[in-house]
């Protein structure tokens, strides 16, 4: 089974769901990816049974499709959702506990400096 990378599967499981009739083209430009490599994410989610393509019906162009989540898709997304935003918050707990220890530091080397004058 082809392999997405979970942040690439997030963002567009949630550009697909915010706009199924978006391109491929759209939806490569948004997600800052190369088309050839949202073709291959949206066929590997497309396998996966997460999304469905449908040809538009009132289309002139033939090759035009909206990419409809699935029920799967739609339990998918949460779940990475819910594992994105623990990473996320894990990463702002990560930066708080940094930014405190570079305040103490900061105090403490002007603290020395008051000492020394």
């Amino acid at each position: 089974m082809t392999h997405v990378p979970e942040e690439v599967q997030y963002r567009l499981l949630t550009q697909l769901a915010q706009r199924p009739d978006a391109s491929q083209r759209e939806l490569a430009r948004e997600l800052g990816i190369s088309l050839g490599k949202l073709n291959y994410c949206l066929h590997a989610l497309i396998e996966k049974g997460f999304v469905k393509a449908r040809n538009f019906k009132n289309s002139n162009r033939k090759s035009t499709y909206a990419y409809i989540l699935t029920p799967r898709g739609l339990e998918e997304k949460i779940n990475i959702t819910a594992a994105f935003l623990r990473r996320k918050i894990a990463e702002y707990d990560a930066m708080a506990g940094e930014i405190e220890r570079l305040k103490a530091e900061v105090q403490t080397m002007a603290e020395q400096a008051q000492g020394n004058k």
